[in-house]
């Protein structure tokens, strides 16, 4: 117990009452010892994140205990059920394997501020497999994780404004019905927008 509390940065007398509250689950026992694991290490970080973000020990107490009987980890969290990107559900190791040690409680912070990433049971939900593995991809060509998340919140500014665009232009000129399924042309012309839009920046960037 001592070593697992001071790897996460709290006290034996904050862990003891975080296993009161059910926000850990209980050691493995051999006996009169007790064992703890990674995912004990990887639940506490993730409090820590909780906390940082703004939920209260009870919220987060409500949470785990939402995961854990099978409710949904948008519905828990407030976030909207992605209709096409596929979430994905990870162990902390998992996890770990993505981002190697830039899984730390700031970045698991903003991840869990952007909705990229929510808290179920012992794993963790990431909300699309595609940003996920974008991500771990610019993270293995040398770009921090941290810089990721910040372009990732910009992205998703100007991503809103583009949907609110759509949406409107729809509304005005086209029955709600047609919505959904004149969807795929609005991410078409997305996708060939910032293609068009790469090409005359990395231009740029080679005729200076």
């Amino acid at each position: 117990m001592s070593e697992l509390a001071r790897e996460a940065g709290i006290t034996e007398r904050t862990l003891r009452f975080y296993r009161e509250r059910g926000l850990i689950p209980p050691p493995r026992r051999e006996g009169r010892i007790a064992w703890y694991d990674d995912h004990h290490l990887a639940r506490l970080r993730t409090i820590s994140a909780l906390l940082e973000r703004g939920h209260t020990l009870s919220g987060i107490a409500d949470l785990t205990s939402a995961f854990e009987s099978g409710r949904d980890a948008g519905e828990a969290l407030g976030l909207v059920e992605p209709t096409e990107e596929t979430p994905v559900r990870l162990t902390p190791e998992a996890l770990a394997d993505h981002f190697a040690d830039q899984v730390t409680p700031e970045n698991l912070a903003a991840a869990l501020d952007l909705g990229y990433l929510a808290v179920s049971g012992e794993e963790i939900v990431h909300i699309s497999r595609r940003l996920l593995d974008v991500s771990a991809s610019l993270v293995r060509e040398g770009v921090p994780l941290a810089a990721v998340l910040a372009a990732g919140r910009e992205v998703r500014d100007h991503a809103d404004a583009l949907a609110a665009l759509f949406t409107d232009l729809l509304r005005t000129h086209a029955s709600p019905q047609d919505t959904e399924r004149l969807r795929p042309l609005a991410k078409a012309v997305v996708d060939a927008e910032l293609s068009l839009a790469l090409d005359r920046r990395l231009s740029g960037e080679r005729e200076g």
